[in-house]
């Protein structure tokens, strides 16, 4: 496994490095040994997966607040995905900055989203599917979201928004005073 950090600090791009042969190929999609140092001592805790159908739709931007933020390591399975982290930690010299990678099964990367920051996606190929390893459960009382549209934000989607559901899209704007995450 690679890890690559990108421009936004916990913020890592996972490659695998597939063995192939005649039958076909193997690929470690997750190792807690080599992931240790970027987990920080945190463990998987869920796992869960998400199906999209169609091309355009936008999932997101979700994150936990504390004390359940979470870490996410999102890996595309099936189709084609923009996967975006955007980071809402108050200390961060990257604050309201985002990553974004294109996600595929052929691409082998995954994007590691770190405590702190929303996640979300659009697709690029229909019927799309995501493999998600949480550090911290489900806890519906914290969870948060953030507009896909917001405009102090600028995300670039690269298709038009063709789907989208009311609670992503009844996100607030993020107001001139939001202070950030704190963790």
């Amino acid at each position: 496994m690679i890890i690559k950090p990108t421009s936004i600090s916990g913020v890592m791009v996972l490659e695998i490095e597939p063995v192939a042969d005649h039958r076909g190929s193997f690929a470690r999609l997750y190792c807690e040994r080599e992931l240790a140092q970027v987990l920080g001592g945190k463990r998987v805790v869920q796992i869960n997966h998400s199906r999209t159908q169609e091309k355009g739709a936008v999932r997101g931007m979700h994150f936990q607040h504390p004390p359940h933020a979470e870490m996410k390591i999102v890996r595309c399975l099936k189709g084609r995905v923009y996967d975006v982290a955007l980071d809402l930690r108050a200390d961060s010299p990257t604050f309201l900055s985002w990553h974004a990678e294109e996600l595929s099964p052929a691409g082998g990367r995954a994007l590691l989203v770190p405590e702190g920051c929303a996640h979300g996606f659009q697709v690029l190929e229909e019927d799309s599917e995501l493999l998600y390893l949480h550090t911290a459960f489900y806890e519906q009382a914290v969870e948060g979201g953030v507009r896909h549209d917001d405009p102090r934000l600028a995300i670039h989607w690269p298709l038009p928004v063709t789907d989208i559901s009311s609670r992503d899209n009844n996100h607030a704007l993020l107001a001139e005073s939001f202070p950030g995450i704190i963790l």
